[in-house]
């Protein structure tokens, strides 16, 4: 009943995020359904994606930092204060349960453990949100095998910059959503398409892609 729930909550939520974007006069809905376009944004075709800011990403740019992977150092935090959890869990339970002792525990060390991760992950955002087009050929290049696509993408990326893992929850928050879509279209037009041009290969597959493509971030 829950993955039931969850299915029918993406489901209507991006059936409502889509609809942001028709309602603006620079979109042109598409006539019926159209193979990998959701609509035109002063004629440029776009399949939007809703997504976040992805773990493999974040873990991407920390080894470019020279930074250890998150997972590592909430193990060695955790070691370090007494924290015992489930070594035998898949890595992203671990990584919960780790971080939700320390919340629990409260403790200044705990506390500045889970305030290091978060600082970088905001740094990291930060810096995406000024120059995207990293995070953009990531999003193409990690996409599943079974659903890849070298179709023009637009990105609509939800943040929840006080809580990452609660991002999910952005989708339903019109609020937030609907001044920062409609902001992006009114500029549109005076963006330059060269800024918008993305190039990637995928994994198995030998040419190089060619794709327009563009991120809208909503951070809370």
């Amino acid at each position: 009943m829950e993955q039931r729930n969850g299915k029918w909550y993406n489901h209507w939520s991006s059936i409502l995020i889509e609809q942001l974007f028709k309602k603006h006069p620079v979109v042109l809905p598409t006539v019926g359904q159209v193979k990998k376009v959701d609509f035109f944004v002063d004629g440029v075709p776009f399949d939007l994606k809703v997504t976040y800011l992805p773990a493999n990403f974040i873990e991407k740019k920390r080894k470019e930092l020279g930074l250890k992977p998150e997972l590592t150092e909430l193990k060695q935090a955790a070691k370090r204060l007494s924290i015992v959890f489930n070594k035998e869990s898949k890595h992203d339970d671990i990584y919960y349960e780790i971080a939700q002792k320390m919340q629990d525990k409260g403790t200044q060390d705990c506390l500045n453990a889970l305030a290091a991760i978060k600082k970088i992950r905001l740094d990291i955002l930060n810096e995406v949100r000024a120059n995207p087009k990293s995070l953009i050929q990531n999003l193409y290049e990690e996409q599943g095998e079974m659903r890849f696509d070298a179709s023009n993408r637009l990105f609509l990326v939800l943040v929840d910059s006080a809580d990452f893992d609660n991002s999910w929850k952005l989708k339903r928050n019109m609020d937030a959503l609907s001044p920062t879509i409609r902001e992006y279209l009114d500029n549109f037009k005076s963006k330059d398409m060269d800024d918008l041009r993305i190039s990637f290969r995928y994994k198995a597959k030998a040419q190089e892609f060619k794709v327009l493509s563009d991120v809208i971030f909503v951070v809370r």
